[in-house]
């Protein structure tokens, strides 16, 4: 079973590279964002905690997050593996997915870090909230994203160096040429 942990800032391509990696590897996404954005659609009662937070830039809580991720592993049979988006994004997220994997018998593969600098995050978050109306993608909220991110999630890198799991892609350039650069990571860990 491959799974990865696809990891970076917001606006740092994820979700985009996620998409091409599902296909190629036959990986089950899972994305907390995409997850968070449905419920939030649906008005569940997740959905109208977590956009308290979202709305301002914050991480949903931990509980909140592990138990859709719970859920989401237990409904897959059999999966060639996972892409975990968005996820973990606290080192408590990664103690406990790690946990979670081992009680199924697997693990995360790899750790991939998107680099891209922050004048480009924000032109890109820009542009996004420009073109899909999404409501945490504005300048305020972008830059609370970017500060969030340092304080509390970037730390995660520092979880999987000690595994040795963490490598870092230079995640500038088109989306394919990123692509490549990615596969060739997960294709030496295999």
């Amino acid at each position: 079973m491959l799974n990865i942990v696809l990891f970076g800032p917001p606006g740092s391509g994820k979700g985009t590279q996620a998409e091409k990696l599902i296909r190629k590897y036959g990986l089950i996404h899972m994305s907390t964002g995409d997850i968070l954005r449905e419920a939030i659609s649906k008005k569940t009662p997740l959905g109208v905690r977590a956009k308290e937070y979202l709305d301002k830039g914050e991480l949903v809580p931990d509980e909140d997050v592990v138990n859709m991720v719970i859920k989401k592993l237990d409904a897959e049979k059999d999966p060639n593996g996972f892409i975990f988006d968005g996820f973990p994004r606290t080192c408590g997220q990664a103690r406990v997915l790690r946990n979670l994997l081992t009680d199924r018998n697997t693990r995360i593969n790899v750790m991939i870090a998107l680099e891209v600098q922050e004048e480009e995050l924000i032109n890109r978050l820009l542009k996004r909230g420009r073109e899909s109306g999404r409501s945490d993608d504005q300048l305020s909220v972008i830059k609370n994203r970017i500060a969030v991110y340092e304080r509390d999630t970037y730390p995660v890198i520092d979880f999987y160096q000690k595994m040795r799991k963490y490598r870092s892609v230079n995640g500038v350039g088109t989306v394919d040429e990123i692509f490549q650069r990615i596969v060739e990571v997960i294709d030496q860990m295999k």
